[in-house]
């Protein structure tokens, strides 16, 4: 199993990209109809979140039917039409698979609580629940219909854990793999799959709500082994990532390391929980530098040295937007976002660009609690009120930290509702599409820089390939990396900040070439100062 470390991934959230039926709800349609913008952007594979028949408690998460396509979002003829233009452009589809868990109006759960002993051993049930807490708040066991049992749900009460200890259960499971397969898809990105193995006897554990008796387990090397020989594993072409929970290096280059024969990549979310105040996300403080560095650093090293491989990324469907978090968006939005960019795209891994992201878009701004659609911020800011929060104090951290922050409608233009529907969106469009769209980005600074970036990453193996190292460290202001390849060296810094950093170079690198700046008029001399985040790419001198 090998994959193209020369690929870049664009995620697609389908209900706000782009509405091609007028009713307010982006659909497969949408993203048919915008393949020549991606395209041009330059991407090779597009992810979609969700688009399966589901209740949507959980945006779709919570899956009712692995094989066939909600109604809401068009029909299996449009995902085949989708898969087969795609693949004319040079793009391969990268689907959501959600296979620790399904929804309780899924017919497998629908046979075990009518009483199907063959599909009661699909979930797991137990007589005494342990004291795990649910992801989404609250216990993570439920009565189990009448009869005395309760059964497991990490998430949401609807969202009920498979039992992958049964081989029938990983049968199926690894049959919803194969049949996208046999549509075309080529990418697989599996939500929370390091939580999938659960020891055969399930204990208490106060500990971060439990979160260490179900998280990591070794069995769950093994079901990956097992997915990836039933199903993707002797596809030259493919490309598979998985989302890591609660995760740490040495498991998550176990994921990623060829030789495991499990995933290509991982997913960790530890840097963004920078701006978490005593590791709460309903909180609101300044994202911590030093923490953000140290794990890049961290994470940079340890998975070079172990041979194992990082999906990077800022932004997706569950975040608020990047540049509102790090960036001084008043004064240097181009800057700040060209210079998140190259942070990521000219480090080891394979950089995944969020919706929107490639054009600097901001969260919303939006005025009051009745603009927001999603379930879990509605129900944070209750919380919030109960925890003695003031109205306008709990409304501050929902604007900063809600998920709705990222899930506006992609912004095309400047035409009411931002170009997105011909008719009211099911989210309200962001303040900002006047001035920040596709139409005016393309003549700008951020979008023509992603493609740069893209293009860099295709023709230099030592961006696609090089082992990474860390640089500078002792700077409290900017994050710097080292790319090595061969003999070839390529020094990355960042400044993270609005102000000047002045900053000593080295021979090799002083005499080396400036490959990428976000500024115009850098030269290399023995110290140099970095504007307002400032990114600065140089490829050493050969010696």
């Amino acid at each position: 199993m090998s994959f193209d470390k020369r690929q870049v991934v664009y995620q697609i959230y389908p209900k706000s990209f782009k509405d091609t039926t007028g009713n307010g709800i982006g659909d497969l349609g949408g993203i048919i109809a915008k393949l020549p913008y991606l395209a041009e952007l330059g991407v090779d594979v597009i992810w979609l979140n969700p688009f399966y028949p589901s209740p949507q408690r959980d945006n779709g998460y919570d899956v009712s039917d692995y094989k066939a396509v909600n109604p809401l979002f068009g029909t299996m003829a449009d995902f085949e039409k989708l898969s087969q233009q795609a693949k004319e452009y040079g793009i391969e589809i990268m689907l959501d698979m959600v296979l620790n868990h399904c929804s309780t109006d899924h017919e497998w759960f629908q046979k075990a609580l009518a009483g199907d002993r063959f599909y009661q051993d699909f979930f797991i049930l137990r007589d005494e629940p342990t004291d795990w807490q649910s992801k989404f708040g609250g216990n993570a066991w439920t009565p189990f219909g009448d009869t005395g049992k309760y059964y497991l749900h990490l998430f949401d009460v609807t969202q009920a854990d498979l039992n992958w200890r049964n081989p029938h259960v990983r049968e199926e499971l690894f049959k919803v793999v194969n049949f996208w397969r046999s549509k075309g898809v080529k990418g697989f990105r599996f939500d929370v799959i390091n939580l999938i193995g659960k020891d055969e006897v399930l204990k208490d554990n106060p500990n971060f709500d439990g979160k260490p008796e179900y998280t990591d387990r070794p069995i769950n090397h093994t079901y990956l082994q097992m997915l990836n020989k039933a199903t993707f594993g002797d596809d030259e072409m493919g490309i598979t990532v998985g989302e890591m929970s609660f995760t740490d290096i040495p498991n998550c280059v176990q994921y990623s390391n060829p030789s495991s024969h499990e995933l290509d990549m991982v997913f960790n979310f530890h840097h963004l929980k920078v701006d978490y105040d005593n590791g709460q996300k309903w909180t609101r403080k300044p994202f911590d530098f030093i923490e953000l560095k140290n794990l890049f650093h961290t994470w940079g090293e340890g998975m070079s040295q172990g041979g194992g491989w990082n999906a990077l990324f800022w932004n997706n469907h569950d975040q608020p937007r990047a540049l509102n978090r790090f960036i001084d968006v008043e004064h240097f939005r181009n800057e700040g976002a060209t210079m998140l960019a190259a942070s990521i795209h000219l480090s080891r891994g394979t950089p995944y660009i969020y919706m929107g992201e490639e054009i600097g878009m901001l969260d919303p701004d939006y005025d009051s609690m009745t603009d927001y659609a999603d379930v879990e911020s509605l129900n944070a800011y209750q919380d919030l009120l109960a925890a003695g929060k003031s109205p306008a104090e709990a409304f501050a951290i929902i604007k900063a930290k809600s998920r709705d922050n990222s899930r506006t409608p992609m912004q095309w233009d400047s035409s009411p509702n931002a170009g997105f529907s011909d008719t009211a969106p099911w989210l309200k469009v962001g303040k900002s599409y006047p001035q920040i769209n596709v139409e005016k980005e393309k003549e700008g600074k951020i979008f023509p820089f992603y493609q740069k970036l893209i293009r860099l990453r295709k023709a230099m193996p030592i961006i696609a390939e090089g082992a990474y190292r860390a640089a500078y460290q002792d700077s409290d202001r900017v994050y710097a990396f080292e790319r090595l390849f061969g003999d070839d060296r390529l020094l990355v810094i960042n400044n993270f900040f609005g102000q000047n950093v002045t900053l000593n170079l080295s021979e090799q690198y002083r005499t080396g070439e400036i490959l990428l700046s976000n500024y115009a008029d850098t030269v290399l001399d023995e110290k140099i100062t970095l504007k307002p985040y400032q990114t600065l790419a140089i490829l050493a001198a050969q010696n």
